[in-house]
């Protein structure tokens, strides 16, 4: 009787992935994740957009029990400069 290896790749399929993950773990390769800038600026706005809704509500439930006042000097101040630009 004669036995071919030809065939032993069929005997144990999951060979082959267990060198490339021995290889892998050899050679140290690390993966490198890099956040770019636009990346945290859209997560800080994100964290904003929750204080700002949070806001938001708070100046509804005001308004809704009528003891929202307006000061009228930083309404001033606000207009004076945008018209300043």
């Amino acid at each position: 009787m004669k036995i071919n290896s030809t065939h032993s790749s069929r005997i144990n399929p999951y060979q082959k992935a267990a060198e490339k993950m021995e290889k892998a773990q050899q050679t140290g390769k690390r993966d490198d994740v890099q956040i770019s800038k636009e990346a945290k600026e859209l997560q800080q706005m994100s964290t904003n957009a929750t204080e700002r809704s949070a806001k938001i509500e708070q100046l509804k439930q005001q308004i809704e029990n009528g003891t929202y006042k307006v000061n009228a000097e930083e309404v001033a101040k606000g207009l004076i400069n945008f018209y300043k630009k």
